[in-house]
């Protein structure tokens, strides 16, 4: 029996935190870091399922701002999240954790296709599912990818670890009063602006009644206190 607060969860990561210390690209010891925490969470008997983002690559966004076709761009970040997914699945196996990564754009070579109900099966196995190359479709972020894989494999929540330790009502890094939620309504972090997930993700979530964990990623074991209902971060209903 699992002792944990949710059976089987996505954790979204954030890709600008896959660079650790540096100002681009992988951190390798970072991602180590990240994946024993995962085997730590594993280890409580909850299913895991992934979706990295690729800002610490190429983020599709701000490609679109200095002038490049947005649908183009938006491609190219798809392919940077599969490059963070492959580290990401490298780190795991080490530990000896065994993995699939399924790409919402076909690439058999590296890759196994996504198909839900593989999906699932792989879960109900053990095997931690990393979800890349967001929707497959431009015009979505891994947000959104999170909160849609989520509503599709019936995960009982989203546990999305960020450079930031939760929710605040500014920018904590601009502002040294920011003041940090402990819980909301999706409809508050609708109503308020919060910048928490976009705008489509956030309905996702409502709609299909997701509960939203965000928390700070670090080396304090936040993703497996995430998954034993621990108070940390700020939580969404």
């Amino acid at each position: 029996m699992s002792e944990t607060e949710y059976s089987r969860v996505i954790i979204k990561l954030s890709g600008a935190a896959l660079s650790g210390n540096q100002d681009y690209g992988i951190d390798p010891q970072f991602i180590e870091s990240i994946a024993q925490e995962i085997k730590d969470a594993i280890a409580t008997g909850v299913e895991i399922a992934i979706v990295v983002g690729g800002g610490n690559i190429f983020r599709g966004i701000a490609g679109s701002a200095q002038g490049m076709d947005r649908a183009t761009a938006d491609y190219m970040g798809m392919l940077a999240t599969v490059m963070n997914s492959l580290a990401l699945q490298d780190s795991l196996e080490t530990l000896g954790l065994s993995t699939r990564v399924q790409t919402a754009i076909a690439m058999r070579e590296v890759a196994e296709p996504y198909i839900r109900r593989r999906a699932i099966r792989h879960l109900e196995k053990g095997r931690v599912v990393i979800f890349a190359a967001g929707t497959g479709n431009p015009f979505f972020s891994t947000d959104t990818t999170a909160a849609l894989r989520a509503a599709e494999i019936d995960a009982d929540a989203i546990l999305m670890a960020k450079d930031v330790d939760g929710i605040y009502d500014s920018d904590p890094e601009q502002n040294p009063n920011a003041v940090k939620f402990k819980e909301l309504d999706y409809i508050d972090v609708l109503n308020r602006g919060l910048g928490v997930m976009d705008s489509t993700a956030v309905s996702l979530c409502m709609d299909n009644s997701i509960p939203l964990v965000v928390f700070g990623l670090s080396k304090d074991g936040n993703i497996k206190r995430a998954v034993l209902g621990e108070k940390v971060g700020t939580f969404v209903k």
